[in-house]
């Protein structure tokens, strides 16, 4: 059996592998459940603790394109999320619709990050925003300081960028009107404490659901990658891995589809089982190139729109074959 030292969070499409109900063929997984996704990418990119794990899908792409990167992909994307109600704004500073967002200071906890990436192509897409008159502040949403402990990439036409120097969270500083808004990958501490802080789209369940009718698209946040030398030496592990993270996720979506009592603490998760069988034809996490094609084109065509990337690139060259 290979060891191989493996990081992801706590999903409930990963439980089966965690708890050992599926086991990756010929592989010893070790499983290191960390709940703080930077730590894992800096703890994989900067300190070689592991030697699988998951990783920015929008850093591994445009490190990927780059050169020099000491990982492989696998179509596994353990991650994922829609955004846009992940736009939170002061209500006092004035902003009614995205276009309002132009000419402001706004929060990111780094702007490469694929959530930001995300939230920017969708309001560049749909709404025009231009992003060039924005000055953005970066660092961390929940604490003073930065947000990411290595040095992470940067677009090749530099945005107006500053770091947060200010001795707070950027939670604080959008609480205290000192930025207009932040967007990126979690909520800020102060929202629901303190009243200036709400939504740009507060009905954004509607417009998500909208927005993957018509574009077919579901963010993919993270992607799984395995260290290239482990992978050289031994290939076949891409398919075992491939095939058991597949196994775990039907493991768990099964484990959802039990009528009889409600396995996790939704009141009304039959209702989204339902809304799963007909917006997502029974399986809202697929794994795999095909079924993932319109969301990895439109990643890659936010990379390039926002100069994180400057070459197009066929998405089937972006990952190992896993069968």
């Amino acid at each position: 059996m290979l060891k191989l030292r493996f990081a992801a969070g706590g999903y409930d499409r990963l439980d089966a592998l965690q708890y050992g109900l599926v086991k990756p063929e010929g592989i010893n997984l070790e499983f290191n459940e960390i709940n703080a996704p930077r730590q894992i990418f800096d703890g994989m990119l900067g300190g070689g603790l592991y030697d699988v794990s998951e990783f920015s899908s929008s850093e591994f792409i445009t490190r990927t394109l780059r050169g020099n990167f000491p990982f492989v992909g696998i179509p596994v994307f353990p991650s994922k999320a829609f955004r846009h109600g992940f736009i939170y704004i002061n209500k006092n500073a004035g902003i009614k619709s995205p276009k309002d967002l132009e000419g402001r200071r706004i929060g990111v906890p780094q702007h490469s990050q694929t959530a930001a990436v995300w939230i920017r192509g969708h309001l560049q897409q749909d709404y025009s925003v231009d992003w060039s008159t924005v000055r953005w502040v970066e660092g961390s949403v929940e604490q003073a300081g930065e947000h990411a402990k290595i040095e992470t990439t940067s677009p090749t036409i530099p945005p107006i960028l500053e770091p947060n120097t200010s001795g707070k969270s950027m939670s604080d500083l959008l609480a205290s009107g000192e930025i207009d808004a932040i967007l990126g990958s979690r909520r800020p501490e102060a929202m629901g404490k303190h009243p200036d802080i709400v939504r740009l789209f507060p009905d954004y369940r509607a417009m998500e659901r909208d927005f993957y009718q018509r574009t077919k698209i579901h963010p993919i946040m993270h992607v799984i990658v395995i260290r290239r030398n482990v992978y050289d030496r031994d290939p076949w592990i891409a398919a075992s891995l491939y095939n058991a993270f597949e196994a775990s996720k039907n493991w768990a979506l099964n484990k959802l589809r039990i009528s009889a009592a409600q396995h996790c603490m939704l009141p009304f998760m039959f209702a989204d089982m339902d809304e799963v069988d007909e917006i997502f034809d029974g399986d809202p996490w697929p794994y795999g190139v095909e079924q993932n094609r319109p969301t990895l084109e439109a990643l890659v065509g936010h990379l390039q729109e926002q100069h994180l990337i400057s070459e197009t690139v066929q998405i089937d060259d972006l990952f190992v074959p896993v069968s």
